[in-house]
Parts: C-alpha cells; structure tokens; sequence
C-alpha cells in the first residue's frame, strides 16, 4: 500500500482541506472511496477516545483481525488496507476547520457540503483515479454523503450511508420539536472539539505521522472559540424546521447515484429513521436497504458487511458484472429477543406482507383489539408516565416496520411534551432490552411530539408515519382534548408466542428504575431553555370513550 499523507485539496475560497490517500501497491487508476468529518484523518481507531470502543469490537469480532491488521483505521471509516487490496484508493478528508485543514468550524453546514462537492471533484481527476467516486462511512460520515450527493457532484458513482441521519430537524436534533441536548453535550466536545485544527501541542499526534494531528499552530481557547460555530446555541435559536435546517436537509429527490442504505434497528434519535426515508425518498433507480441491530460501529466491519460493501463498489464503480443488482432490494437481519438472527428479504419498504394491526389503549392499562370504555388517566410530566400491555401472543410474529400512535391528550400546562416508547415483555413480564447504536439496553423504539407542534401535513403524511411540519405552534389550552398523532420510528423483532407487547406514554424521556438513563439512550431530551419550568409545569391526563380513542398501528407479519 502506497500512502501520501496531508496532501492538499483547494477549495474555491482558497483554503486547502488535508487529506490522506491511500493506493495499492500497483500503479493505475483505481475507484476512490472517500470520506470527510471532523473526527481525525490522524487518529486511530484504537487510540483515545475510541479505544474502549475498539477493544470491545474485537473482543467480540477477533475474525475482523483475521482480516486485516488493521493498522491504518480510523473510527467510523473503512479500512485502507482492506480496500486497497481490493482495489480501491481511500481518501480520508479532514473537513474544514477540524484536524489537519484549517478554516472556521461548523458542523453540518452548508459550506462543510460544498467542501465535500469539492473534494470529490478533485479526487475524480487525480491521476491514480479511474474517476469514479464512491462515498462510504458511519454516522457523521453517512449524514454528510445524503446532503453532498443531493448537489450531483459529477465525478460521484455510488453512495453508502450507514446508519445516518436525512433531516436536520426531525432525525437528529428535535425529535417531534424536542431539543435532542445531551448527545451534543457529550458528543461535540468529545469527538470534535478534541479534533478541532488550532489545538497543535495541546492535541492529539498523529500516530503515522508523529507531527500533531490538529496542525502545527496551538492556538489560545479564545481564540479557537472565535474560529468555531457551536451546534446547541444554533439548535436553540431554531426551535422549527425553518429556512436553517432545510438548507440541512438535502431533496432526496436529487440523489440519482445507486444508494445502498444501512439502518439499525435500534438506532432511534440518530441511527435509524433518515436511512428508511433516505432509501424510500432518494432518486436513485438502484437502491437498496440494509437493516442490522447491534452497535453503532459493530457491522460495519463484520466481514459480512465488508463484503457486501465490496459487491456494491465493484459492480458500480468497477463495473464488475457480480449480479449485485439480482440482490432483494430489502435485506434484514432479524433479531429475536435472545439475540439470534434470522435473515428476512423484501422488494418494498415496509414490506408488502405487512399486516397493519391497530390496538386500542384501555384505561385500565389494556392493549387490545377492542375499544375503551370512557376514561380518563392523568400523569405528572416529569414521572414514569402510564403503561399499557397486550395480552400474551397467540403466535410468533415478525415486528418489523414503523408504528404510530393516535392520542387523545390534554394538559394543564402551556405545553406537554409526549414521549412514546414501545417495548417487548418477556413471558415473565421482564422486559427485553437490546444492545443498540448507541446504548446497552433500549427498548424497541420511541416516538416523541411537542403538543403545540401536532399539526399534520395530510399530503405528507403515511397511515403508519404521520408528518408534522414543524413550521410553527399551535395554541395549546388547558384542560382542552387534543387528537395527536405520534410518528414511532421503525424497529424490527421477531416475537415469538407468549410475549406481550407494552406502549408506555410519559411527559418526559423513558426511564427504568435503577438504571442510568444514558444505558436507554444517548439522545435525551433534558434542555431548560427548550423545556422551562414554567411552561411545561402541569398534569397531562390520557382521554378514553367512545368519541376519544386512542390507538397503537403495529406492523406485524406472521413468522
């Protein structure tokens, strides 16, 4: 492997980004599989402050080592000298501001995708370059490939955004207008502020290099504030999906390069919704939706998942006739409560044998096919919120595909905030917890809407994902009965007979006793400036009867 280390990419303004290239040791021109974030070019992905991350990969993968030595990887990015022997140049690009490239930091801006669009157009005329692209990484580096992809670079071939969000609103910073705070209290200045270009000798090293990762100059705090725009200030003065986070969110109708889509199931509040929509919404004649439970970075680098990534590139940007098109247009890894996989394919999304089931919710905790008698159940907004429970299974079922609850709700506050989380209880009433993207024991999905935000967007709007604009809010009186509809992010489980089904509705996020909340979630929703005391401070109360019903749709298709 030939390696060329901070090479310069100029943008239009002047500035020069700092990438990374990796070659195979034969001379030609080869397909580019690139990637550009904040999150180091120069550092590893065994090194601070990924290492727990990676020792916990291999301990449970060691044939990922079987592979490859792994001595070129960075977090959430291929691996260079798995790709290269196949290949394959990477380019790892350090986006502006971040790392080796200097330049004001901004996180998901609008200038980060133009950098992007940029990047790729230098990297489709290199003379190592076959000049076709492919883009493919986790996370920050799945969000960054729908908004630059949505732009038509023309050197971009083929696209694959593992588990990463689509709307700047709705998947990933205000889930049914709730401010998503804690993960970008915790994530930013782990992953990015500790890569910010300025650090120098208060930095990282880059470990092939030696020289510091966040460039030479070591600037003052002050002045590495002046050359950065913080995420949660700005989330804060945008309470609704305005002109800000639209031009954060990329027409998916303009990405017409082949997609292969990566979603987890269990990667509610970042994870798992833009995948669905991305491959639903894209342009894209050739697209394909790959589901998978596990940790955020855990597939990704199974060798299953490698070579399914290898069968995409080679047939789009290689040109190999693999029969990679022949593959179901869905493919699942279905998991049980007990973890084994059962693998499950579909051509549509949801899956066309997908049998819709609406449950109504009883006031005295009930989950079933027949409606509620009049009732009424109060609950204090900051409390555990009210629970309700199907009977046991007659049979084993596939859940798989989103849900959405209808609710009949009124508060005595100024406002109410809904938080819905349906889990799988056990034949012993424990519940059934799973390792997702980005927690230890999620439950298997949430839901989440403001009630000053319930207006619906009709055109917009699926029987089983309601769509709420979020362009403003509506006025919201005491003790009035309000009709909302609350989208569920998709999930998938098979259930086998004898387990139940249970929707807890709380004013606040999901908890457990015991249990550290951060075990449930990362993305939690805890702001005093988007949820003040004062406003928010009253009984929320649940309205049952004839004319008030309150229901759960549930995908279900038999086992």
């Amino acid at each position: 492997m030939r390696i060329g280390f901070d090479l310069a990419i100029p943008m239009a303004d002047g500035i020069s980004l700092c990438a990374d290239v990796y070659l195979p040791e034969t001379v030609g021109q080869v397909p580019v599989i690139m990637t550009m974030g904040p999150y180091g070019k120069g550092r590893r992905f065994q090194d601070e402050p990924y290492a727990s991350r990676w020792l916990a990969l291999v301990a449970e993968h060691p044939e990922i080592l079987e592979h490859s030595p792994c001595e070129y990887l960075t977090y959430e990015t291929v691996d260079p000298q798995v790709w290269t022997a196949a290949g394959y140049a990477v380019v790892r690009v350090d986006s502006r501001g971040s790392g080796a490239s200097p330049g004001h930091l901004e996180i998901f801006s609008e200038q980060e995708t133009r950098d992007f669009y940029e990047a790729i157009e230098w990297a489709g005329v290199q003379p190592w370059s076959s000049g076709k692209v492919g883009l493919c990484g986790i996370s920050y580096y799945a969000i960054n490939q729908w908004r630059v992809a949505a732009l038509q670079p023309p050197h971009l071939a083929a696209i694959c955004p593992w588990e990463g969000a689509v709307d700047s609103y709705r998947d990933m910073s205000r889930h049914g207008g709730i401010l998503s705070n804690v993960f970008y209290e915790l994530w930013y200045p782990l992953q990015v502020l500790s890569n910010q270009h300025g650090l120098g000798d208060n930095g990282p090293i880059n470990p092939w290099t030696a020289a510091p990762a966040t460039g030479a100059e070591t600037l003052t705090e002050q002045q590495l504030a002046a050359r950065r725009t913080d995420p949660l200030p700005a989330l804060r003065e945008h309470p609704f999906d305005d002109a800000w986070h639209r031009a954060r969110t990329p027409d998916l109708s303009k990405i017409t390069v082949p997609v292969l889509s990566a979603a987890n199931w269990f990667g509610q509040g970042m994870h798992n919704r833009g995948n669905f929509e991305g491959f639903a919404g894209a342009g894209s004649a050739d697209k394909w939706l790959e589901i998978h439970p596990g940790r955020h970075e855990e597939w990704f680098y199974l060798p299953r998942s490698v070579a399914l990534l290898l069968r995409f590139f080679d047939h789009f940007l290689k040109g190999e006739d693999n029969r990679f098109t022949d593959t179901p247009r869905i493919t699942m890894s279905l998991p049980d409560p007990d973890g084994a996989l059962s693998e499950r394919t579909a051509q549509l999304w949801p899956p066309a044998t997908t049998t819709w089931s609406p449950l109504h919710l009883h006031a005295d905790g009930g989950l079933a096919e027949s409606s509620s008698p009049a009732g009424r159940l109060d609950f204090d907004p900051d409390g555990a919120g009210v629970t309700f429970t199907t009977a046991p299974l007659e049979q084993a079922v596939d859940l798989v595909g989103p849900l959405a609850a209808r609710l009949q709700v009124s508060t005595t506050a100024a406002d109410a905030d809904l938080v819905v989380t349906v889990r799988a209880l056990r034949p012993d009433g424990t519940e059934v917890t799973v390792v997702g993207s980005a927690a230890s024991a999620q439950p298997l999905s949430s839901g989440w809407l403001r009630l000053s935000q319930r207006a619906l967007d009709p055109e917009r709007s699926l029987p089983w994902r309601p769509w709420h604009p979020h362009t403003g809010a509506l006025e919201v009186r005491s003790g009035e009965v309000y009709t909302v509809d609350v989208e569920i992010w998709p999930t998938g489980m098979h259930l086998p007979a004898g387990y139940r089904l249970a929707l807890t509705i709380a004013g606040s996020d999901f908890t457990r006793d015991g249990q550290h909340p951060l075990q449930i979630s990362l993305f939690l929703h805890t702001d005093p400036n988007d949820r003040p005391a004062e406003r928010f401070a009253g009984t929320t109360s649940l309205h049952f009867g004839p004319d008030h019903d309150n229901l759960l749709l549930v995908p279900e298709t038999r086992a």
